[in-house]
């Protein structure tokens, strides 16, 4: 995992102090990857795929593009060790334009409708155990997170030990789950037929690729730790190890989940049930199993909002320290030493989207400009070798330049596709980044924060 080079000097945020080892960078990845999508993109996957085989196949190549994509970002990682993660990247490879742009994004939909959607499904499955009409389910995800916000403002080794509790309790969680479906009785291997596909090749390209859109739908996540990469601990070597690892993890994880899965409830089944480890836990254990299914969705989906809600702000308070953003937000707390103002405000937008219900409909505007910033990042692995051959690499990317090639291929043929499949989502999400433009020359124009932290000329290389 160490590349030849020796490591440079750090060029992180000293207001920002390095508190997170190993384990707290890995488990922030690890509790941010794995939300509520195990537990509803398995049915998705099933409505598309009728062979055990493929469906499988579909979970296994979605890790590995994720794994590829992260072994190819750990390198700008490790190279950049910085608050703001992509936002980083982007400006460093690109120019401050786009770096802004995919903050803008992440600060008006990406991120801020990801945290209200999960904050919504950890209400809704309270809600088995507390019935609530639909106002107060909406008060209760409000309220996680501003519970969650608060926590990670006292600190940032208080959040992460809130992180590592949860991702340890959700790991747990869904080993027990793949215990239960092999230990106890009411699966069958039949379940697992047909193993190949009846259909001709020429029929599977579409339901492939729906299929591939949501599993990688379920892995996204692996780049948060990115976010907080100016807090890591001896960055150089932690950063690519802690994206490998929860990458391995999640992928591990997810797959024998669905082989569980399978295992207990046909493939047809799994496709029409609206909470398919529900249905399987009950299968096996009775009604006991859907609530302990339920207190593994309320885990789950609390830890990966913590973990969205402890890194994301990270790239407004970059933003804001260079001069692209509200000043206010490049703040730290005197004490705790965390972007109190970027977490309250980042808060603040969540919440607002999940009282006003458009935090669905904007998920499925994102998912262009999502990947396309994703294939400008791990392109930025190419163009910075490019550029910058001799700058202090510490970690070269696995694979290279066979990894990194292999998801910008694919990103590619995802993003084309996407635009053909749900054209208006994907003009949506392409106008939301087109915003941030007017937004961007306000802000260079404002010329807030000049001096030091003034934003760095177009293509400029890392200091």
């Amino acid at each position: 995992m160490e590349g030849t080079e020796q490591p440079g000097p750090l060029t992180a945020d000293s207001e920002l102090p390095r508190e997170l080892s190993l384990l707290d960078s890995t488990m922030i990845n690890v509790g941010s990857m794995i939300g509520s999508g195990i537990f509803i993109v398995p049915a998705t996957i099933a409505l598309h795929l009728h062979s055990s085989l493929t469906v499988i196949l579909v979970w296994t190549v979605g890790g590995i593009v994720s794994l590829f994509g992260a072994l190819s970002v750990a390198e700008l990682g490790a190279m950049m060790p910085k608050a703001g993660g992509q936002y980083v990247y982007l400006r460093e490879a690109y120019g401050p334009v786009w770096g802004f742009l995919y903050g803008w994004a992440a600060f008006a939909c990406i991120n801020t409708a990801s945290i209200a959607a999960v904050a919504v499904t950890f209400a809704l499955y309270l809600g088995y155990f507390f019935p609530m009409s639909h106002g107060s389910t909406i008060s209760v995800a409000i309220a996680s997170i501003v519970l969650l916000t608060a926590i990670n403002c006292f600190g940032i080794k208080f959040g992460a030990l809130v992180q590592n509790g949860f991702t340890l309790l959700k790991i747990g969680s869904l080993i027990l789950l793949v215990f239960f479906c092999f230990a106890l009785t009411g699966g069958t291997t039949a379940n697992f037929s047909p193993v190949l596909p009846t259909e001709p090749l020429s029929m599977l390209a579409g339901p492939l690729l729906l299929s591939m859109v949501a599993a990688l739908f379920a892995y996204d996540g692996w780049i948060e730790i990115t976010y907080v990469a100016g807090e890591v601990k001896n960055p150089h070597r932690t950063i690519p190890r802690s994206l490998f690892l929860s990458t391995l993890i999640a992928t591990g994880l997810y797959v024998a989940v669905n082989v569980a899965l399978i295992y207990v409830l046909r493939l047809s089944s799994i496709a029409g049930s609206q909470m398919v480890a529900s249905d399987a836990a009950i299968k096996i254990m009775g009604t006991a199993g859907a609530a302990a299914v339920a207190i593994a969705v309320i885990i789950s989906t609390f830890g990966a909002n913590n973990g969205y809600i402890f890194t994301c702000p990270r790239i407004y308070y970059a933003m804001a320290k260079e001069g692209l953003f509200f000043s206010w937000l490049s703040r730290i707390h005197p004490r705790f030493k965390t972007p109190v103002p970027s977490l309250i405000i980042q808060c603040v937008v969540a919440s607002i989207l999940v009282y006003s219900g458009t935090f669905n409909q904007l998920a499925t505007y994102v998912v262009f400009p999502s990947w396309f910033f994703y294939l400008m990042s791990v392109g930025a692995v190419f163009l910075l070798r490019s550029r910058n051959p001799q700058a202090a690499r510490p970690y070269k990317a696995w694979g290279y330049p066979y990894t990194p090639l292999l998801f910008i291929l694919f990103s590619i043929y995802l993003l084309l596709d996407t635009v053909v499949e749900i054209p208006r989502d994907s003009l949506i999400g392409a106008v939301i980044v087109l915003l941030g433009v007017p937004a961007y020359f306000f802000w260079r124009m404002k010329g807030a924060n000049r001096g030091p932290g003034a934003p760095p000329p177009l293509r400029g290389t890392s200091q």
